[in-house]
């Protein structure tokens, strides 16, 4: 397993107090895992929160721009937004900011968790 860059590890330092956080390589960034959801990503050196309606608006106070990325000549933008400067700093703040970022995790796997899944070629009679 390759092993994690610096500021991966210094994340998950700083995270510790929240219990067991993992990281994930994934796409040449890392996802940041909390009981077994993703509610952080890191891409380069910064790192990125799970939003939605439930905290958006601390993220957008904050003057948080969300994680984008380019595809077939198109930007699209995800639900997570750059945490905080001065939270990376301070073990404390970057829990809040986490925790709201778990939680807003917890309430994207249960939406997914209600919708009615797909089944794939015909229904049987």
């Amino acid at each position: 397993m390759a092993a994690q860059s610096e500021f991966v590890n210094y994340l998950l330092e700083l995270l510790a107090p929240l219990g067991a956080v993992h990281a994930r390589a994934m796409f040449g960034g890392y996802g940041i895992y909390r009981d077994g959801l993703m509610f952080g990503l890191v891409a380069g050196d910064t790192f990125y929160l799970k939003a939605d309606d439930g905290n958006r608006a601390e993220f957008e106070a904050e003057g948080s721009p969300p994680f984008t990325y380019k595809k077939n000549n198109r930007e699209y933008a995800m639900s997570y937004y750059q945490a905080p400067d001065y939270a990376l700093d301070d073990s404390e703040a970057l829990c809040r900011w986490a925790r709201r970022a778990c939680e807003a995790a917890v309430r994207a796997a249960a939406g997914k968790r209600t919708k009615p899944q797909r089944t794939r070629g015909r229904p049987k009679p």
